[in-house]
């Protein structure tokens, strides 16, 4: 979760750093962060957050947004190098929200382990239904 927390701090997000890493088979296979896609200007950037701007509550309409989600770009950076991610575990910092939940089953990914909360329960309930093990981590 450390390294997890590490790649989040790489965020270029001003309301939430989030950081997530796929591992299989006790390696490390792609990392993501939130941040906006490649070439369009993140929040850092342009100066402000656009949820902040139009008062868009946390864990609603997640596509007013520059950013992509961390575990969206985990994802991503599976597909565009070709890492096999079918199986894998994925580690994030914050519960992922409905948007991400439907691509990590999709995607083949079979446990979830996550940090901090976030006020979506219907990606739990994807979840459960799809048979994707999730688990809040605790600090030992």
């Amino acid at each position: 979760m450390e390294l997890t927390e590490q790649v989040g701090s790489w965020a270029s997000c001003f309301r939430r750093k989030v950081g997530a890493i796929v591992v299989r088979d006790k390696r490390v296979m792609t990392t993501g962060y939130n941040g906006a896609p490649a070439g369009i200007s993140s929040c850092v950037e342009r100066g402000e957050c656009l949820r902040q701007k139009l008062n868009i509550e946390s864990g609603t309409r997640a596509e007013l947004c520059y950013a992509a989600h961390a575990e969206q770009n985990a994802i991503i950076q599976a597909a565009k190098y070709g890492v096999n991610i079918d199986g894998a575990t994925l580690y994030c910092t914050h519960q992922p929200c409905v948007i991400c939940a439907k691509m990590i089953i999709n995607a083949g990914i079979k446990r979830v382990v996550y940090k901090e909360g976030y006020p979506d329960e219907f990606s739990m309930q994807l979840f459960k239904e799809a048979g994707t093990r999730v688990e809040k981590y605790t600090e030992e």
